[in-house]
């Protein structure tokens, strides 16, 4: 018993010790942050930026690229810890169920003014084109085409419905589905020639750089309203990492930003890495905003000075 005395004191005096050096008991903290990723490119940069911060301060990451609802289950199984890319409410069907489960939590908006929606070049707006009500009265010169992407695609099927159900009077139109890629390179071509286009736009996205688009009204919302774009976190991980979910929770990204990382990444095609470290250096007063009250990932010192250290600023 005596041993036992001896043994229990000292090891209520080292945890004294390591409350007096930490400013409190240490929470556990996860060796390694699985990010699951889509592969889309504003959610590479956005994921890699995340990254490259944590791993300033300490943290280990890995990142597992899959298609988003199977990034999003991982993160339910707690397989991978969190997601920068929840598109709501197109993907309202599947988040909403898990969310309700207790499987996800949406931990914040990451990109508040997010938008996904039918859009035209700027000459087709100023000739009075600013509804998606407003597209049947010029049928003949969009040749009674919506150009879409992947088959598949919640955008896709929001205008099939809308063609289906003869919504704004689109009865008679055709969506035409196609990879991104070409989706954007008809867009290019016909905007060179001024010629009239409607196809689905999202933004944050190098589209938004490239070309001066318009995104249509839609009274009905057959879109579903404003969009945004989430962070989803496992919520046992929220629990046992409370220094990387306040990371997380902070880093809020505006639309415009994010679409200036895929211009570089997507567009100009420079290395993911190279975008999300320049944008860092160059960015601190926003970066510190993610790092309030954020510590090293062994709790030693604040985060902001660590990552102005790694980053020689």
């Amino acid at each position: 018993m005596k041993r036992f005395q001896s043994w229990a004191a000292r090891l209520t005096a080292a945890a004294i010790v390591l409350v007096a050096a930490t400013g409190g008991i240490a929470t556990a903290q996860a060796e390694t942050v699985k990010f699951g990723a889509a592969p889309w490119p504003g959610v590479t940069v956005k994921t890699t930026v995340a990254q490259k911060i944590l791993e300033a301060i300490g943290y280990d990451t890995q990142v597992t690229n899959a298609s988003w609802t199977i990034a999003l289950q991982a993160v339910g199984r707690g397989d991978m810890d969190a997601d920068l890319g929840i598109w709501m409410p197109t993907q309202k069907s599947t988040v909403e169920p898990m969310v309700k489960s207790g499987k996800i939590d949406l931990l914040v908006k990451n990109v508040p003014d997010a938008q996904y929606d039918v859009v035209v070049p700027d000459y087709v707006w100023n000739a009075g084109v600013h509804s998606i009500a407003d597209l049947n009265q010029h049928a003949d010169k969009f040749e009674h085409r919506i150009y879409g992407i992947e088959a598949g695609n919640d955008g896709n099927q929001i205008m099939i419905d809308a063609i289906k159900n003869n919504t704004y009077d689109l009865g008679d139109w055709d969506l035409r589905p196609s990879s991104t890629a070409a989706m954007l390179a008809e867009a290019g071509r016909k905007i060179d020639k001024k010629q009239w286009i409607v196809f689905l736009g999202w933004k944050p996205h190098w589209m938004n750089i490239k070309y001066d688009l318009k995104y249509l009204q839609d009274p009905k919302q057959i879109w579903g309203g404003g969009s945004a774009v989430y962070t989803a976190i496992n919520p046992m991980f929220k629990k046992d990492n409370p220094n990387v979910a306040r990371f997380l929770k902070q880093m809020v990204v505006p639309s415009k930003i994010q679409s200036g990382w895929i211009y570089d990444y997507g567009y100009k095609e420079q290395p993911a890495d190279q975008v999300a470290e320049r944008w860092i250096k160059n960015n601190m007063d926003r970066v510190a905003e993610w790092l309030d009250g954020v510590t090293t990932a062994d709790g030693s010192g604040p985060a902001l000075a660590a990552l102005k250290k790694s980053m020689g600023s």
